[in-house]
């Protein structure tokens, strides 16, 4: 296979101080990451600035592993230079994620207030950068070139990949022999080792101690490491003509499905994208470093795989601007948009190579090529060049300006509670503005989005204009209580009984069903309010004054027998099977709801005087 290996002369194991040297790294570590945890916790400085408590905490976080695993295989010369970039990097890249977020939209803070944290997006992109970036790094730190030969970045990414996975896994079997061991002292009642496990200062440290010395452990030990990235790589070929066949019949489908139908899943991008990415995961574990040819079987449906990439990228990138130009762009989209930007890389590059003879000669260049292509990518979108919350809103407002959406269309709840600092600016922006002929409106609507806490209270600024709108009344030709009809059940439903009111009173184009029924027995009639489903179904009683709210709610509703019963006015109302408790004065009332084998309660035998109502 012509395997690059990177051990020098004399074993890893056996370099003095080697061991120590990242043990000590990653116990250093882990006293860091304690100290920045009980400052966070605390809302001690450094947490009380989080330009600053940020990039430490990813600093401390990711740098200790670059070093870690530089180790022996840099001079101590390259290994400082490429740390202190790394650390350079990460505070630039967190110190601009704190910026974005500084004035954005913040959960309501609970008993206790936390510290600043960096946004998940920017902690996934920065391990997946760092270890691009690490395994080029390495890589021509060991052939002394700026660009390796693709055999060394070969062997480098799968042994880092793979030091990377057992060490996590190394980590969690240590933390399950360290419980079992709790269990054990607890069954002699000594609780030490168990209340050790639970404190920050002891399970950070151990943590990082851990996976530091797996770090070690798995790079004095190449050959178990290659051995098993071989079986991997053999394992994950012989799935790519299943996956070619699949793809092929898919695409083959299509000029007899059309292609509406596949528009019409909504998902079609993100799932044609997912596609390429396992044809190149696949493709790559049949090449390898492309010295030796796979099975004949493979190679071919290597060489089918690597052409189908073009239709499936196409497809997606086809699929992604259909989409953008019906409703714009959101962050998802240019994040898709950014991932489909190095799908066509692959995908221009792996055609390129099947049809030229040979076993994909060319994949090595495209596979390096890529690789600093994703490292743009990633860095555009965490700068401002290519924030996802930056392009968006600024789409959304050349939207509105060109009349494509109206004010009653843009999406304020997105501009308020997703878009970060942008976002907020840009309603700042278009609240002051009043050279629009629907400015008040707008400003209406930026004003019900700022008195929300919550992002799912969003339902709330699309109520229905009228009522009327959303009910259906039985029998026909009936008419519901023209105070019910004007309640403002915004008003009076907050985030503790929102579950308890029907959505069709809060939201436009949300139906219900309404009957009046005097459940109460003091001919005054409540609305009953009941749907296709059981979490619809409440019922509503007045209080005097046209004040309305909701008094309880029906089981057995979900029950589509019962449903096109009460349609029908075949309802009628009975005295409760059991009778309410008084204790100490106050009403209790018993709430005895039977089990249903089929979702519908038993039918009751017909009261001799009784007549529907």
């Amino acid at each position: 296979m012509g395997a690059v290996v990177h051990a020098t002369a004399e074993p890893a194991d056996a370099r003095p101080g080697l061991a120590a040297a990242r043990i000590g790294i990653g116990l250093a570590q882990g006293l860091l990451l304690f100290l920045l945890y009980r400052a966070g916790t605390a809302l001690h400085w450094p947490a009380t600035a989080p330009r600053l408590f940020v990039p430490l905490l990813l600093v401390c976080a990711l740098v200790p592993v670059i070093a870690i695993s530089g180790l022996g295989l840099l001079t101590r010369r390259r290994l400082l230079l490429w740390s202190v970039t790394a650390a350079a990097m990460l505070a630039v890249l967190a110190l601009h994620d704190v910026w974005r977020m500084e004035g954005a939209y913040r959960p309501p803070e609970g008993p206790r207030p936390h510290a600043a944290s960096p946004s998940p997006q920017l902690c996934l992109s920065l391990v997946a950068g760092l270890f691009i970036a690490h395994v080029l790094v390495l890589a021509g730190a060991h052939e002394r070139r700026r660009i390796a030969g693709y055999a060394s970045y070969f062997e480098t990414a799968w042994k880092l990949g793979l030091q990377l996975a057992f060490s996590a896994l190394f980590v969690g079997a240590g933390w399950l022999v360290l419980h079992l061991g709790a269990q054990l002292f607890l069954l002699v009642k000594l609780s030490f080792l168990q209340d050790a496990i639970r404190e920050p200062w002891f399970a950070i440290p151990v943590t990082t101690f851990a996976f530091a010395s797996a770090l070690h452990l798995t790079d004095v030990r190449p050959g178990i490491v290659r051995g098993i990235r071989n079986l991997l790589l053999v394992l994950l070929s012989w799935i790519l003509p299943v996956l070619t066949l699949l793809v092929g019949g898919f695409l083959a489908s299509l000029p007899f499905t059309g292609l509406d139908t596949l528009w019409g899943t909504r998902s079609a991008a993100s799932v044609l994208l997912g596609a390429a990415a396992a044809f190149v995961v696949l493709i790559n574990a049949a090449w390898q470093t492309g010295e030796t040819p796979a099975a004949r079987p493979v190679a071919l449906a290597a060489r089918i795989a690597a052409l189908l990439l073009v239709p499936v990228t196409a497809l997606a990138i086809y699929a992604l601007a259909l989409r953008v130009g019906e409703h714009g762009w959101t962050e998802d989209r240019i994040v898709a948009a950014a991932c489909m930007l190095v799908a066509a890389c692959y995908a221009g590059g792996y055609a390129a190579a099947a049809l030229r003879r040979g076993w994909l000669s060319t994949l090595a260049g495209v596979n390096i090529a890529a690789a600093f292509v994703v490292l743009a990518v990633l860095l555009a979108l965490l700068t401002p060049l290519a924030d996802p919350a930056r392009l968006a809103t600024r789409d959304q407002l050349a939207r509105l300006a060109a009349g494509r959406v109206t004010a009653a269309q843009l999406d304020v709840g997105y501009l308020h509670f997703g878009a970060a600092r942008y976002g907020r600016a840009a309603l700042a922006q278009l609240d002051a503005s009043s050279d629009r002929p629907d400015a008040a409106a707008l400003r209406s609507r930026i004003a019900a989005v700022r008195k929300l806490r919550f992002p799912h209270e969003l339902d709330q600024l699309d109520v229905p204009a009228r009522l009327s709108d959303n009910l259906r009344v039985w029998p026909k030709g009936s008419r519901l209580p023209d105070s019910f009809l004007n309640m403002d059940w915004l008003a009076i439903t907050d985030q503790h009984n929102a579950h308890r009111t029907p959505a069709c009173l809060l939201r436009r184009g949300a139906s219900c069903d309404a009957i009046l029924l005097d459940l109460g027995g003091d001919a005054r009639p409540e609305v009953l309010l009941f749907g296709d489903s059981a979490w619809q179904t409440a019922f509503a009683t007045e209080e005097g004054s046209g004040r309305w709210r909701i008094a309880g709610s029906l089981p057995g509703l979900g029950c589509q027998e019962l449903v096109q019963a009460l349609r029908e006015g075949r309802v009628r109302t009975l005295p409760p099977a059991w009778n309410d408790l008084e204790v100490a004065g106050r009403r209790l009332p018993v709430d005895a709801t039977p089990l249903w084998a089929d979702g519908c309660p038993p039918a009751t035998p017909p009261l001799p005087d009784a007549a529907p109502e």
